[in-house]
């Protein structure tokens, strides 16, 4: 949630931050227009509480004399409490509607970041590796994975319908092994607390991240019990401490978590949708950082290495992406993504996202630190960023190690979590 002490101050600022990303501004004049509105109304409602309590005094004082204006006294008390009620009420309404008015404004982009109304405006900041070459024609990964009876789209799509999958045997059990491997990578080696979150969470959870209320149609909800499936483990992680103040000393708190994810998917109308790299269900381990305003950049920046160095240690070929205004998430500032080779498809996949999203999601969650013992508790910079995402990941390294024979080999690193050194098709 942007600042509304900030949207007072520097209007013009915010407007012209917002039309960097294409937004409509006139829901910038709006909310300082409720402001002003709803400011005078209390200024007026608190006027009004004064006049009650002198009154309340004058009556209490006639009453004991028992003077004969005490009915014309009564009516006046009932007329200001009548007008006070009114105001309160119209105050009321009038600070609903500033508050969706600014639940809906996305956060505004660091001045680093490249203008642009879409991805074609990305920035290319770097390459890693190089593309494999090969003496047979590449396979698409759902050609491969059903030859090596590993991936099942056809009955994916039986039990759950499109964009779902099964994977089988060796398919599954690489999934488990990239995952525990990148996990005992974060923890071990960087020093990340591992959380396992609850894959439901509340509607307050989602409008802490900055998922609701406008991405509701994207999300899928048990509408009896009120409670949603995460799109993202960054929901519950940012949820972590909700209305809390961290006490001096407590950051930087680095997260990370494997969870299921759940998206609708909607967004994904007419682009290719072929196998498992839009899918509906998938696993990831995101990182999480809460940290103090001046350590964003930097926490940025080791979010991106730490996500860069998976990629090189599993051999794949990858580039880094600076996203531009117009296609930078609704809660990020900045957000550099990382794309790696799939050979079979032909194309650049997204693996991981890194965003910082300043105090956005700090101010919708109520999570503030204390800088020093006894100083005003200020709102926290939380971070974000996939280390990796599945199942995209599974597919560029059954694409990138595929073999003329048809098997796939698997990167030494990853060797003693799955348990074997190559998939291997099975035998006819």
């Amino acid at each position: 949630m942007l600042s509304l002490d900030l949207i007072r101050r520097k209007q013009d600022m915010v407007q012209r931050a917002l039309a960097r990303r294409g937004e409509d501004t006139a829901d910038v004049l709006q909310a300082a227009e409720l402001d002003a509105r709803r400011r005078a109304l209390v200024t007026e409602r608190d006027a009004l509480r004064g006049q009650h309590n002198e009154l309340s005094r004058r009556f209490g004082a006639l009453r004991r004399e028992g003077d004969d204006a005490l009915a014309a006294l009564r009516r006046d008390i009932a007329a200001v409490s009548e007008r006070t009620a009114g105001l309160e009420e119209e105050a009321a309404g009038v600070e609903a509607q500033l508050q969706d008015l600014l639940l809906g404004l996305p956060n505004l982009p660091l001045p680093q970041v490249p203008d642009g109304l879409d991805e074609s405006a990305n920035k290319i900041v770097r390459e890693w590796g190089e593309r494999r070459t090969y003496s047979f024609e590449p396979q698409p990964h759902w050609d491969l994975g059903e030859q090596l009876g590993i991936l099942d789209l056809e009955r994916g799509a039986r039990l759950s319908g499109s964009r779902f999958f099964v994977l089988m045997g060796a398919g599954a059990r690489l999934e488990r092994a990239l995952v525990n491997w990148m996990l005992d990578i974060h923890t071990r080696e960087r020093g990340y607390v591992e959380v396992q979150p609850p894959a439901l969470v509340r509607e307050e959870g989602l409008v802490g991240s900055g998922n609701l209320p406008k991405f509701g149609d994207n999300l899928y909800r048990d509408a009896e019990e009120d409670l949603w499936l995460i799109p993202t483990a960054e929901v519950p992680l940012t949820s972590l401490h909700r209305n809390e103040i961290l006490a001096p000393g407590a950051l930087p708190i680095n997260y990370v978590a494997s969870t299921p994810c759940f998206r609708r998917e909607k967004a994904a109308a007419g682009r290719d949708t072929r196998g498992i790299k839009r899918v509906r269900q998938f696993q990831k381990v995101e990182m999480y950082s809460f940290v103090e305003p001046e350590q964003s950049t930097e926490a940025l920046e080791r979010l991106v290495a730490s996500a860069e160095s998976l990629c090189r240690r599993l051999g794949l070929a990858y580039r880094v992406l600076q996203l531009c205004t117009g296609d930078l998430g609704f809660p990020s500032a900045m957000t550099y993504d990382i794309e790696v080779w799939a050979p079979g498809c032909g194309e650049w996949l997204e693996v991981s996202s890194c965003s910082t999203c300043t105090d956005f999601q700090a101010r919708r969650s109520n999570i503030r630190h204390r800088p020093a013992p006894g100083a005003r508790p200020e709102f926290v910079h939380t971070l974000n960023g996939s280390g990796l995402a599945l199942p995209r990941t599974v597919v560029a390294l059954l694409e990138t190690y595929q073999q003329a024979d048809g098997s796939v080999a698997i990167p030494e690193e990853l060797q003693p979590y799955t348990g074997f050194a190559t998939i291997e098709p099975p035998t006819p």
